[in-house]
């Protein structure tokens, strides 16, 4: 049978659905090719903001469009949280959830043998509360030859006010150093030539082992072979300068750290439940641009949130203009069922004036990036070139996530390669998209 598999949201999606792809051919399944009607298509979804489901149920549509006699899947995030409303999709055969989604390849042969009735009316429902397991589900996925990503951890602990992701992954818990080091190896010997640590609260690392992050860290640091690494988001208050001083004297990790700040008051923050303030947040940057000029520090920032006043979005404004970053992820806020930020006497932000603010971030953001490819003009640098061809280009980014081109070369794709960075069209420059 042919099976197709859809991700949307994090690395951490891809990472799973990789691996859980590569479980299911193992057993005897084939991967439908571009334009090829598949048997059974899984979709795993996302569910981070409104307009993240909304994405899931276009995607849910598209997917029925262009394989109409399939058994369609919905798994992931927006399952676990919203099953029911899945359910009543047309076109959806079944709704799993987080805990059904690790166990995908003994619930496909039962639909085989068919087991699992399929519904006129409602889409059956398999989910369950996420279970506190020891035998922690690991994945890594390889993409384009090139890149891995690799699940060092899942779930959080911090239940912020206004997020749902603890309800759709459960607790924090990871693997072992010793088992992340052996995928990880395996990886990089089977062509990766660049290793993505991955997770929902990476810095968090060791809640089930005793382990910690910077032992891990150390650990892929070590390994045999021609391959470099980053760090996925880190919470600024996990990201010690211990680890900060480490990458920037490591043989393999990247000069790029991506951190989420949400908002640049300190009033927000609290409102938020996150766990640091700007000023830590400021140390941390500053820390990291004093050990490495030329790092790369994207930044998380969301907008909207209930209690951002006037003032509170002034002060957050003056406070992203203050520092050295070079990109900017913009969520708008969205109301999430069964979060506490629903049950606070807030000022509640109209939803006009949540996109305003979130487009006056995304053009603060496209300064910034710019600003950061001009500053890096005749910058010596270390590409890896990617397989993907445009218009006769091959494209790749430096270790300090500088995304350059050249004329398309089959003999370069998966190699590193030493240049000098030239200066871009800022229509050429990547921009974030997330809203």
């Amino acid at each position: 049978m042919k099976i197709s598999f859809t991700t949307l949201g994090c690395k951490l999606n891809f990472a799973e659905s990789s691996a859980l792809g590569k479980a299911l051919i193992a057993r005897g399944y084939t991967r439908a090719l571009k334009g090829e009607e598949a048997d059974i298509c899984i979709i795993n979804t996302c569910s981070v903001t409104d307009a993240a489901d909304h994405k899931d149920r276009q995607m849910i549509h598209r997917i029925r469009r262009q394989n109409p006699n399939a058994i369609l899947i919905v798994t992931g995030c927006y399952a676990q949280l919203k099953p029911d409303e899945i359910a009543h999709i047309d076109g959806v055969d079944f709704v799993l959830g987080q805990n059904e989604k690790f166990n995908l390849e003994t619930f496909i042969e039962k639909l085989e043998n068919h087991q699992s009735p399929i519904s006129n009316h409602q889409s059956p429902i398999y989910t369950s509360p996420i279970r506190e397991i020891d035998d922690f589900y690991g994945a890594y996925s390889k993409d384009d030859r090139t890149r891995c990503f690799l699940k060092v951890q899942d779930g959080c602990n911090y239940f912020c006010s206004y997020c749902t992701i603890p309800l759709a992954r459960g607790k924090s818990r990871n693997p072992s150093i010793a088992t992340l080091v052996q995928q990880a190896q395996e990886a990089i010997d089977g062509g990766a030539k660049e290793i993505i640590l991955s997770g929902v609260n990476i810095g968090d690392f060791g809640r089930s082992t005793g382990e910690h992050f910077i032992d891990l860290v150390r650990a892929i640091d070590g390994l045999n072979g021609d391959y470099r690494v980053r760090i996925s988001s880190c919470e600024p208050n996990l990201l010690s300068d211990e680890i900060i001083d480490f990458v920037a004297n490591s043989r393999h990790f990247a000069p790029h750290f991506h951190i989420p700040l949400q908002s640049g008051s300190n009033t927000v923050l609290k409102i938020m439940g996150r766990r640091y303030t700007r000023e830590l947040f400021a140390e941390r940057v500053a820390h990291i641009k004093s050990v490495m000029p030329h790092a790369f520090i994207g930044v998380d920032c969301m907008v909207g949130v209930r209690g951002e006043t006037e003032e509170c979005w002034r002060d957050y404004i003056d406070f992203i203009e203050s520092l050295p970053v070079s990109q900017l992820h913009v969520f708008t806020y969205s109301e999430r069922a069964n979060t506490r930020m629903l049950e606070m006497d807030l000022y509640v932000v109209p939803q006009k004036e949540r996109e305003r603010r979130s487009k006056q971030l995304h053009e603060i953001s496209a300064r910034k990036t710019l600003a950061f490819y001009k500053e890096h003009q005749g910058y010596q640098a270390t590409v890896l070139w990617e397989s993907a061809k445009k218009e006769g280009l091959m494209y790749g980014f430096t270790e300090n996530y500088i995304k350059v081109s050249c004329p398309y070369d089959r003999a370069k794709v998966n190699t590193f390669e030493r240049i000098n960075v030239q200066h871009r069209d800022s229509e050429d420059i990547p921009t974030d998209t997330q809203d």
